[in-house]
């Protein structure tokens, strides 16, 4: 990501949104893209669901389904 894109997300300590520091693009397990961060104020983790440009260098990963157990 380039300094010019600031991304937000809401702080969950904090109660506000709060711009992410070091963002960086990572995939859920179920294959959707988000990107995860810092706050910059009280460092709690902060997560953001959406693709951004910088998605398009990461290649998706291939996802798996898990089946359920049966109980014996």
């Amino acid at each position: 990501m380039t300094t010019e894109e600031i991304l937000n997300a809401y702080c969950v300590k904090c109660r506000q949104k709060r711009p992410m520091r070091d963002p960086r693009p990572v995939y859920a397990a179920n294959g959707s893209p988000g990107t995860r961060g810092t706050c910059p104020v009280c460092g709690t983790a902060l997560f953001r669901t959406g693709r951004t440009p910088a998605h398009a260098d990461l290649p998706k990963p291939e996802v798996t389904t898990r089946r359920k157990r049966l109980k014996s």
